[in-house]
């Protein structure tokens, strides 16, 4: 069978969850047992995620082999169960500055380069990349942006000439929204009518229109977006927001999506095997417990700036049988005397990651009052270096103590970069990104977790614990119990005296799946359970809060 190119583009508005979309298209195709990969293409010029602020464009989610990608990727994974590349998200930056490279070694031949041909050149080389081997049936590529937008026409205009090249294997789904009248309620198409005219416009007929909305789409409705968008009523199809994003390929499905693709692309209509999929959504819908976990940081106006970070923890409260509610506490004005306001009813604290100096004072104050209360917390990436600083701070009690990043005249660096690091580490300079192995210490909370003795987790990351502290650990209640195998740094740390302390340099919640949630979480979201059992059954006599 000859690879199959699925192209997602979206209209009227930005947002809508082109994303979801594909991801859920791809979840439902390997139900029926073909090999899907998916692609992201973003209009951006930067050459990547890495830089951009997270209040502009959400998380940057990390790849296995160290790429800074758009937030889809995250989502793309989560759905496919599939780990992706850096090939697996294109900008615009990157195309060019692979474009300007070739032009500067001469490999065009002293050819004008020009947008037609060269850049729309490079973007199908990206899109045919799977083509070198057999490893996959279909390719589902999300463009970036709003049909429409200056920046995503060289995009549109590659695939476009793939149609044209690939008879037979080309699929155009376009994601639209369908708005309502303020006050009224009325559903209208006439956004969708003009998106499609746009699309139209630059050579593009969807084979297949999605329609998003908050209220159901009548029989007449979608014959004329049928009628007006020159597609099959079967063709158009509806996609209602849903409580919880795993239900979206389900919904799909009933609506008739992954058949009608199948119809399209000449392809074998499989039965479909989503039994698991139902299983994780049963559960998630029937939970009978309820825990409240406050995550602590510097974003939280933004919510998909920690995207995977609330995914892992749902993830964990599917496996405990239990809904998580997270309360977003911002860093950066919270004091001491504060916290028992705002963490007094939280069942455990999760810190996530982040850079700079802002809010740090808070998260320090959250932790420490976690520390001392015998709340379970847990830290990741910058969570665990402020859980360090806390401890040499308040038990330890070095003065000056900080991390470079936030101070580097500080007397007492006990985060820093590392020289070792920074002469050999080849993957992005001084960041450390992408998998590295690290060796659990035996009998430590953290091997029982992970119920082995190496584990591979991903990184993003560019301070390191500063090893010239590591007796003070050695010696004291806050244990090493993790180290890098490769580059001997510290990896994890536990507070002993305590129900569940923990902090991580690496980003677990980049392997976090719904249906195999990560063992971190898992024991967190557990013991922020028995918390929130202990403390209902002292208010209520009840089992659960979620019973009360």
């Amino acid at each position: 069978m000859s690879v199959k190119y699925i192209f997602i583009t979206g209209g009227v508005i930005s947002g809508l969850g082109k994303g979801i979309t594909a991801a859920s298209l791809g979840r439902l195709l390997k139900n029926r047992g073909y090999k899907v990969t998916i692609k992201k293409f973003d209009p951006y010029i930067n050459v990547d995620s890495g830089t951009m602020n997270p209040y502009q464009h959400g998380e940057v989610f990390v790849t296995k082999d160290g790429a800074e990608t758009d937030l889809d990727l995250g989502h793309y994974e989560r759905f496919l169960d599939e780990d992706l590349w850096a090939s697996s998200n294109i900008t615009t930056g990157k195309l060019y500055w692979n474009v300007l490279n070739k032009e500067r070694r001469g490999d065009y031949l002293g050819a004008t380069v020009q947008v037609i041909p060269h850049i729309t050149d490079e973007i199908k080389r990206n899109i045919f990349d799977f083509e070198k081997n057999n490893l996959v049936d279909i390719v589902i590529t999300e463009i970036g942006g709003t049909v429409g937008d200056i920046e995503s026409q060289p995009f549109l205009e590659a695939i476009r000439q793939i149609g044209v090249e690939k008879p037979g294997d080309v699929l155009y789904i376009h994601v639209t929204l369908i708005p309502t009248v303020p006050g009224s309620l009325e559903l209208k198409t006439k956004p969708t009518q003009h998106s499609v005219k746009e699309l139209l416009s630059l050579g593009i007929q969807p084979n297949i229109i999605v329609c998003r909305s908050d209220y159901e789409i009548s029989e007449n409705m979608l014959e004329k977006i049928s009628l007006f968008c020159n597609v099959k009523k079967q063709d158009v199809i509806e996609n209602l927001t849903a409580k919880y994003i795993y239900e979206v390929p389900l919904k799909l499905e009933a609506s008739g999506l992954c058949l009608r693709v199948c119809e399209h692309l000449n392809l074998e209509k499989k039965e479909p095997n989503n039994s698991k999929w139902e299983e994780i959504l049963k559960k998630q819908d029937s939970a009978k417990k309820e825990t409240v976990i406050g995550l602590v940081g510097k974003y939280v106006e933004l919510l998909d700036a920690y995207l995977s970070v609330v995914e892992a923890l749902n993830h964990a409260g599917i496996y405990n049988d239990s809904k998580v509610k997270i309360k977003y506490i911002n860093s950066d004005f919270l004091k001491y005397e504060d916290c028992a306001k705002f963490l007094e009813d939280c069942d455990g604290v999760i810190v996530p990651g982040g850079f700079g100096t802002r809010g740090i004072s808070g998260i320090i104050e959250a932790i420490k009052y976690c520390r001392e209360n015998n709340k379970p917390c847990f830290g990741i990436c910058l969570g665990m270096q402020t859980m360090i600083i806390e401890y040499f701070k308040n038990v330890v009690g070095l003065r000056d103590v900080n991390s470079a990043e936030f101070e580097k005249n500080a007397e007492n660096k006990v985060i820093d970069i590392m020289k070792s690091q920074e002469k050999s580490n080849k993957k992005g300079g001084t960041m450390r990104l992408g998998v590295y192995s690290c060796k659990l210490r035996k009998n430590s909370m953290c091997e029982k977790i992970y119920n082995t003795e190496v584990i591979e987790e991903r990184h993003r990351h560019r301070y390191e614990f500063n090893n010239e502290y590591r007796e003070y650990l050695e010696e004291g209640d806050l244990k090493i119990t993790g180290v890098c195998l490769k580059e001997d740094l510290v990896e994890i740390v536990e507070l002993s005296n305590h129900c569940w302390f923990v902090g991580v340099q690496f980003h677990p919640e980049f392997k976090s799946r719904p249906n195999r949630p990560h063992p971190l979480f898992c024991s967190f979201v557990a013991e922020c359970l028995k918390l929130a059992t202990e403390k209902n059954k002292e208010q209520y006599g009840l089992e659960s809060t979620f019973a009360v």
